[in-house]
Formats: structure tokens, sequence, C-alpha cells
């Protein structure tokens, strides 16, 4: 082969993996974007299938506690472990679980059986065109993505598993066609919606199994199996992300998980329109997570993070006012744009600040007070979605995240990441410490 044939096909290589990127990541964002897929077109498929065969906004809010408090639990586990054990055991045992939720959903089952399936398989967290919550194994793969990985090159990492994030999600709303277009009531909706649940538990599959390939999954040293279990070098960061993140929590559980139910409310439309927007927004959302690492190197991380934060509150209100379909997409659009490009680097935060040996535990447990706060909410959703007004509990949350958004800069302004500090030349203090407690 000729130099010049060699040239475009290099260049091509070292844009979908650069020379930066380990095996092991490279692993990982082939599995995110698997999960991710699958998550998207549950999504889509659940909130509207329950809807069908007879659940009311207040059980669909049980159904999403019963998610939460399931996730809460296990992503705690993850965390705590994943530092022991390895990240490896949790990237290849945890999407089996959402294989067997979506088995478990193709078949006419009692209403137990799918609480049961759907909290153990997080239906219900990734929701909306947002499939940036994989599950709850996410501890373990932000660790893991942030061993192999230099400082510097931290923020584009995540912002690949955006990308990645994004293009699964592409092709999750795609397949939500696989619901067909008329949806019929009661026990007659579930042919129509089994090979979309047949769909979810092939790329939860996939993701399992391509994580099978992981070598270094930092199976850690005897003595780090001995340490205490809390992250006591990063509790000042994790006392200041569990005041954020609960504020966040109930935000997130007012609107998160009833996006596509409430689409499906509003405005009539059916999982095949829903997943169409749904494609559009993730085709137009992956050049903003490949971005975020430049932006944030020019604004600042924390800023960056903070103003994306503060779009997405100030445009659930308008969303939830939208006379149309259509109008509301767009809104939702403009939101996702801002969503995605914030929560790569959010994660990526994360990471820079907590000790290097407790990140899996940090990246676990700095969720947990939004998790159980998520929990918290959505029934109160449900009610206010049944007997007051569908746009209420938007406007709530819309008001929830802008006081994070300003939580997160009076707590953070000033706790810049390493790589910040090193291009400022401030003197060297050890990055991964965590911020003093507060």
């Amino acid at each position: 082969m000729s130099d010049r044939r060699r040239g475009p096909a290099r260049a091509t290589a070292e844009l979908l993996r650069p020379a930066w990127m380990s095996r092991d990541v490279t692993i990982v964002v082939a599995a995110r974007a698997a999960m991710s897929a699958a998550r998207a077109l549950s999504a889509i498929v659940v909130p509207i299938y329950l809807a069908l065969i007879g659940f009311s906004a207040v059980r669909l809010g049980l159904l999403f506690l019963a998610v939460a408090a399931a996730s809460t639990l296990l992503t705690a586990g993850v965390g705590l472990l994943a530092d022991r054990v390895g990240r490896k055991p949790f990237l290849v045992g945890l999407p089996l679980l959402t294989v067997g939720a979506a088995l478990t959903f193709s078949f006419r089952v009692p209403q137990t059986a799918l609480f049961v399936a759907a909290a153990l398989g997080s239906f219900g967290r990734g929701s909306g065109a947002g499939a940036g919550a994989i599950g709850p194994y996410a501890p373990a793969e932000s660790a893991l993505a942030s061993d192999h990985t230099p400082a510097r090159f931290r923020n584009a990492v995540f912002g690949r598993l955006g990308f990645a994030s994004a293009l699964g999600a592409l092709i999750g709303s795609l397949l939500a066609g696989l619901a067909g277009r008329t949806h019929r009531p009661g026990a007659a909706a579930l042919a129509g919606f089994r090979p979309a649940f047949l769909a979810v538990a092939a790329l939860a599959l996939v993701a399992g199994v391509v994580a099978l390939w992981i070598e270094d999954a930092r199976a850690p040293r005897r003595r780090e199996r001995r340490r205490p279990a809390f992250p006591r070098r990063s509790a000042g960061l994790l006392a200041r992300l569990w005041a954020t993140n609960t504020v966040n929590g109930l935000a997130v559980g007012m609107f998160g998980p009833f996006v596509t139910y409430w689409f499906f409310r509003r405005y009539g439309v059916g999982a095949g329109t829903i997943g169409l927007l749904y494609a559009v927004i993730n085709l137009a959302t992956m050049a903003s997570v490949l971005s975020a690492a430049e932006i944030a190197r020019r604004a600042g991380l924390v800023r960056t993070i903070v103003g994306g934060r503060t779009l997405q509150a100030l445009l659930l209100v308008p969303m939830a006012l939208a006379p149309s379909f259509v109008l509301a997409g767009a809104i939702y659009l403009v939101r996702m744009l801002a969503q995605r490009l914030s929560l790569p680097l959010r994660q990526s935060y994360t990471m820079a600040m907590a000790h290097p040996e407790e990140r899996a535990a940090v990246a676990g447990l700095s969720n947990l007070p939004s998790q159980a706060a998520s929990a918290a909410s959505p029934t109160l959703a449900g009610y206010l979605f049944d007997h007051v007004s569908l746009a209420l509990p938007f406007e709530l949350a819309g008001a929830l995240q802008l006081a994070n958004a300003w939580l997160f800069f009076a707590f953070f302004r000033h706790l810049r990441p390493e790589e910040e500090r090193l291009a400022t030349a401030e003197p060297s203090v050890e990055p991964a410490a965590g911020p003093p407690s507060p």
C-alpha cells in the first residue's frame, strides 16, 4: 500500500482510537455504546407498554421508585467493591441483569414480576433521549477509564464515552420501531412490544460479552482489599457532591423517568414517533460530547458544568408548556445538547478530584443521595400528572435543577482539577485527595 493511501487510513484509525486511549478503555467505550442502545430502547418502550396494559401515572411512579431504590443499592455496592475486587466483574455481570429483565418483560407475567425485573434491570434510569446513565456499573466504568487515562486526556475520554452513549442511544431509538405503529391496549400489547424487549436483551448481552475482553481490570493488591470501605481521603469531596446531587436527584425523579410517558400522554404520539425524535436528538448531540473537552479547556471545567446545568433547568418550563409535539421536541433537543455536554464533564471532574484508590467508591457513593432522592419524587410526580397538571412536575424540576447549578458553582468554583492547575503553573498540590471537608 502506498504512503498516500496509508495516510488517510492512519488518520481514521487515530480518530477512532487516539494513542492515549488504552485497549481496555476502547473496550469500555464499545460496551457503553451497546448498553446505551439497550437503555434508550427500554426507555421508550417500557413506559408506553406499561401504560397500555393499565399502569396509571401513580403506579408508574411506584415502579420507578422501586427501580431507583434497587439501583441505589446496586450502585453503592459496585462502588464499594470495585476498588477491592477490580472493575471487570461488574462490567461483565451487571448487563446480564438487564438481559434477564428484558426477557421477563417479553412474556406475560404478573405485575409483581414486572416490578422486580424493572428494578434489577434498572429500567427507567436511562430515560428520555438520554442514555448517559448506563446502570449501576457506571462506578466501575468511570474508575477504569480514569485509571488508564493521563489527566490531560481525561475529559476527552469521558467525551468519547458520551459519544458512545449518543451513538448507542441513536441505534436504540431507531429500534423503537420494532414496537410497531399500532398500540393495542391490554394483553394484546405484548405481541407488538415483544420484538423490542428481545432487542433490549440482545444489546445488553453484547455489552456484557464485549467486556470479557478487558485484560487489565486493576485487580487490587492484598493490602488494598484490607483498607476501609469508606473513601476517607475523598470525604470532603463526597460531602459537597452529596449536597448538590441530592437536589439534582429530586429534580430528575420529577421528570426524568416520565419523559417518554409525558410525550405519549401530552401529544398522543407512539413509540415509533418518539423513537424518531430521540434518534434526531442523539444524532445532533454526538458532536457536542466530542467538543466538551475543548469547551472545558477554554471556559474551565466547573463553569462549563454549571452553564450546561443552568440551561437544562431553564428549558424545562417552555418545553412543558409547548403547544405542539414538534416545538416541545425542538426545545428538548436543545436541552439535551446541554445535558450531553455537561454530563461527561461532571463524571470526569468527580474522577479528577477523587483519590485514585477510591475512584470507584466515590463514583458509587457520590450518587447515592441523588438516587435516593430520585426514588422519592416519582410517586409525587405521578400523582401530579394524574390529578393536577402534566406541566407542573417539569416546572418543579426546573427550579430544583437551577438550585443545583448554583450549589455546584458555590461549592466547586475554587477547586480545579490537576490539568487546569498545571496549565496556570500553580504550585503542585495532590489532586486526588479531594477538597477539604466543608
